[in-house]
């Protein structure tokens, strides 16, 4: 038989938090490899359309050893430059990453660690951190496959821009992040957009002279545990607000989309003989998005006059436009639908990790990252512990905290 390589610590994944809890390992001496699937940071790269731009300003892009530097720190990096970001991180300590290298399965063995089975061989390990981040695989309903053949279907993580589409109106499937800024993407491009409206917020992009992400910083909303958020863990379920990056940032408005010709609908109930239906949830889909958007605004007035910060008032928003009734029904051939994107979100895929520490629903039970399991571990997860673990804001922190028990080894476990 051959030789197993052994190593103290594997990292599966190499994005932004593999690489993270890597530089710790390397800093503290720790043996240790990152094994990752395709190429280095691939998904900022292969995963995001043409005109992808960060939410977050690029001064919350942060990580252990590391941060932008560039010119505009309160502008937002576009895919490519988050790409070699991630990928100069990589270059900045050298990592051990071990690119196109699956992970098959990982189980528990005997002597308290775990057997990894890889497309490069088999390895074994005293200690196993999961940073594969927590969409793995698209979603996309059942009821797509009665749309008719001529109409091309695309999930948001494989769009790419409004020219890759063939012609005619494109049917949106979705309001979060990707729904929305694709939406508008296909929207600013001329293209006659339908888009199909959710339960996703949405958040003013600057309020009273900042970025409102400046704003909830120091208002310490992305250090905030998800245990003393309302709602507690029940949190790691909810869709991000929607806003946009683009050309410097700004709101995104759906209601001024329909103002400009872009028809907007409530839930997709079905599809059927050419017809797409509708629940008739617009109207509260908009309204709802809107008081999430102005709660932060009242939270945001709130601390400036807690804290005595001396800044100009700002007008409150005004609803621009309002459906004068519900569209339940969509004739995709008499509105010559030409595509749908799919931007309903993806759903996770640990069948490969063969360890005990799942619930119901398939998702990995942990406190801060750390489970039941001795020597196991997540990280780069939404909400893993605080609103910023899983963007650039919170993953240092994160990967710090776990680096520290990961050096005292099997002892650090969350209770069963």
């Amino acid at each position: 038989m051959p030789d197993i390589r052994h190593h103290e610590v594997v990292v599966i994944g190499g994005g932004q938090a593999g690489l993270s809890i890597s530089w710790h390992l390397s800093q503290r001496g720790t043996d240790h490899v990152v094994l990752e699937r395709e190429t280095i940071a691939h998904e900022w790269r292969d995963s995001r359309w043409d005109n992808f731009t960060l939410v977050t300003p690029n001064w919350q892009c942060v990580l252990p050893g590391y941060r932008y530097r560039g010119p505009e720190p309160d502008g937002f990096m576009p895919g490519a430059e988050v790409y070699d970001f991630v990928r100069g991180y990589a270059d900045s300590f050298a990592a051990p990453v071990r690119e196109k290298v699956a992970v098959t399965s990982v189980t528990r063995c005997a002597d308290g660690g775990f057997d990894i089975a890889t497309t490069d061989g088999a390895l074994h390990a005293d200690q196993v951190v999961v940073a594969t981040g927590g969409y793995h695989q698209p979603v996309v309903p059942r009821c797509a496959e009665k749309l008719p053949a001529a109409i091309t279907q695309v999930h948001s993580s494989r769009y790419r821009g409004a020219d890759a589409l063939p012609d005619g109106g494109v049917l949106v499937v979705g309001s979060g992040q990707s729904g929305a800024q694709i939406a508008e993407d296909l929207h600013l491009a001329g293209r006659a957009v339908h888009l199909v409206t959710g339960s996703a917020p949405r958040v003013a992009r600057r309020y009273r002279g900042r970025d409102c992400v400046a704003w909830l910083q120091d208002m310490g909303h992305y250090d905030r545990p998800i245990e003393d958020q309302p709602g507690g863990v029940g949190k790691r379920e909810n869709t991000n607000h929607y806003v946009t990056g683009r050309d410097g940032g700004r709101d995104i408005d759906l209601r001024r989309f329909a103002l400009e010709g872009m028809r907007l609908y409530g839930r997709l109930r079905d599809i059927d003989s050419g017809t797409a239906y509708f629940d008739p949830t617009l109207t509260s889909s908009l309204d709802n998005a809107d008081a999430v958007a102005e709660g932060i605004k009242d939270a945001i007035d709130a601390y400036i006059t807690r804290t005595g910060i001396q800044v100009a008032t700002q007008p409150r928003y005004v609803p621009v436009w309002r459906p004068e009734r519900e569209r339940t029904a969509l004739d995709l051939a008499a509105h010559d639908i030409g595509a749908v994107v799919w931007a309903v979100g993806f759903r996770t895929d640990y069948s490969w990790l063969r360890v005990g520490v799942f619930d119901g629903a398939g998702h990995p039970c942990h406190q801060r990252g750390v489970t039941t399991t001795p020597g196991l571990y997540f990280l780069g997860l939404p909400w893993l512990h605080t609103w910023g673990s899983g963007r650039f804001a919170a993953i240092a922190r994160d990967a710090e905290f776990l680096a520290r028990r990961i050096a005292t080894g099997a002892l650090d476990t969350i209770a069963a």
